[in-house]
C-alpha cells in the first residue's frame, strides 16, 4: 500500500513540476524513506529532516522556542512552522511535517497516545490538522506516513 501511495504521489509531484520535502518527528523519517523506495525518487525527493527533540525542531527547522514552550511540540502551531521552516531550509516546492505522540506512553487529557498532528505546505497555501489515530505505536506511525501521503496526493490531484 504504501508503495502505491508514493508512486501516486510522485507522479503528482513531477505532473507539477514540484519537489518534496518532509519534517518529521514521530514518524522518524518513515515519510522520507516511503517516498525514496521509489526509483527516480531524486527527481521529485529534496531532502528529510528528523527533528525528533524540541532542541532539534528549534535549531534545524527553527520552530520558535516560544511555540515549543506555549503549545508543545505536538501542535498545530509546531507542525505549521515545521513545515515552513522545512521549506525555507530546502530547494522544495511542498512540504509534510508530522508530530505527534505514538506511544505507549506520553500522552495526556488533552493530547492521549495516537494524537498526531500534519501539516501540508505549498507554494501558495499551509494548513495543518489534528488527528487521534488507534492503536499500538507501530499502527499510530503507520496511519500517520498513509494520511500524510494520501492527503497530499489528493491536495495535488
Amino acid at each position: 500500500m504504501l508503495n502505491t501511495l508514493a508512486e501516486q504521489l510522485s507522479q503528482q509531484l513531477l505532473r507539477h513540476h514540484y519537489r518534496l520535502v518532509t519534517a518529521e518527528s514521530c514518524t522518524g523519517g518513515w515519510i522520507a524513506q516511503t517516498m525514496t523506495a521509489i526509483a527516480g525518487s531524486s527527481n521529485w525527493f529534496e531532502r528529510g529532516f528528523i527533528t525528533y527533540s524540541n532542541e532539534a525542531k528549534h535549531e534545524v527547522l527553527d520552530v520558535s522556542s516560544l511555540t515549543l514552550e506555549k503549545y508543545g511540540a505536538v501542535s498545530e502551531q509546531t507542525v505549521l512552522e515545521m513545515a515552513e521552516g522545512a521549506l525555507r531550509h530546502s530547494h522544495a516546492e511542498v512540504a509534510i511535517a508530522v508530530s505527534g505522540i505514538a506511544g505507549p506512553t506520553g500522552g495526556s487529557a488533552d493530547k492521549p497516545v495516537g494524537t498526531v498532528w500534519i501539516a501540508w505546505a505549498f507554494p501558495e497555501k499551509i494548513y495543518a490538522k489534528c488527528f487521534i489515530f488507534k492503536g499500538d505505536r507501530q499502527s499510530v506511525r503507520e496511519q500517520t506516513v498513509i494520511t500524510a501521503l494520501t492527503t497530499l496526493t489528493t491536495d495535488l490531484a
